[in-house]
């Protein structure tokens, strides 16, 4: 399990982007231990693969698609 500043080292997010990304639930699932957050070394790797992108059209046409789809 990752701890919070770790996360941040590995995927290059600042500690409140991260905390902001938890909150709205655009980030990596996390493992909430009483007050202790923790992350899975998978989830954050499932999560920079899920978006990773061959250019910046393609996260604009995946955007759309998921606006249309909400």
């Amino acid at each position: 399990m990752l701890s919070e500043a770790q996360t941040c080292e590995l995927t290059g997010l600042a500690p409140r982007t991260l905390q902001r990304k938890r909150l709205d639930g655009t980030g990596p699932r996390f493992a909430k231990l009483g007050r202790i957050v923790r992350y899975r070394r998978a989830d954050v790797a499932a999560w920079i693969a899920a978006n990773t992108h061959a250019s910046t059209s393609a996260v604009t046409v995946a955007a759309q698609a998921a606006g249309s789809a909400a």
